[in-house]
């Protein structure tokens, strides 16, 4: 298991899905960038920080929506430590993204050691086991040998691919119920046991939330982070965590504007 050590006071968010589709929520995490710049010693972002990533070759031609973004993060990048995960949807990430914005590659699962304590941190669809075409599906991208033939490919062709693979998804999702999709209580516990913590954090599921139960005789806290969406979702949401000496606090972003 990685650790991290991270002192100070470290800022989370993840699942902001940006895109073309998203212009909205774009700019709500572009202020949000900025004050992480101003108030955050590490700001950690893991995974599904962008709704389909198909290879760091697009940064060489970003299109506007892509560039503001990038530019973004590599302002917060030059300012504060900036740690990027892999999601299910930018698990394509890699180091030419990486040393463009000034971020680094944060392992997944990997413990974050901070003034609290130690904390288990992980963008949390490997802990989704209930959904097994899910779990087969990323064990195949996953593969480098699959990662090398895909990004082989035109970047108009792994368009294509990208945009077909979501529409599947969206289609089976709809026929899968809310609890499989959901984080499996058997791959949560063990995930606790290997990493020897009492304290989790991870996002994916969309079910923002903190969860205290006891698992194998002893005290577990589970919270799951928020996922952004400001331009489809009734009502707009996003947030962050902020941990510190104190503990982990989760904030939401501000809508009055």
């Amino acid at each position: 298991m990685s650790k991290l050590v991270l002192p100070g006071t470290i800022w989370l968010a993840s699942d902001l899905h940006l895109g073309p589709q998203a212009p909205a929520t774009q700019e709500a995490f572009l202020a949000f960038l900025q004050a992480a710049a101003d108030e955050a010693d590490a700001l950690i972002l893991p995974g599904d920080i962008f709704d389909a990533w198909i290879g760091d070759d697009v940064i060489r031609a970003a299109p506007p929506w892509l560039a503001q973004a990038l530019a973004g993060l590599k302002a917060t990048g030059a300012r504060t430590q900036l740690w990027i995960g892999h999601g299910n949807r930018d698990f394509l990430m890699g180091q030419e993204l990486a040393d463009a914005i000034g971020a680094r590659l944060l392992p997944d699962p990997v413990t974050l050691v901070t003034d609290f304590g130690e904390i288990l941190l992980s963008h949390g669809d490997a802990y989704c086991t209930d959904d097994a075409a899910y779990q087969q599906f990323r064990g195949m991208v996953r593969d480098p040998r699959w990662q090398n033939e895909f990004l082989s490919k035109t970047i108009p062709e792994r368009l294509a691919l990208a945009q077909a693979a979501r529409g599947e998804s969206v289609s089976a999702n709809q026929a899968k119920s809310a609890e499989i999709m959901d984080v499996n209580a058997q791959a949560v516990a063990q995930a606790f046991a290997d990493a020897g913590v009492g304290l989790m954090v991870h996002g994916h599921t969309h079910r923002p939330g903190r969860h205290v139960e006891m698992i194998e005789g002893r005290r577990r806290e589970r919270w799951v982070l928020p996922d952004w969406d400001l331009d489809h979702a009734q009502p707009p949401r996003g947030g962050w965590m902020v941990i510190d000496r104190d503990g982990p606090q989760v904030f939401d972003i501000d809508l009055e504007d």
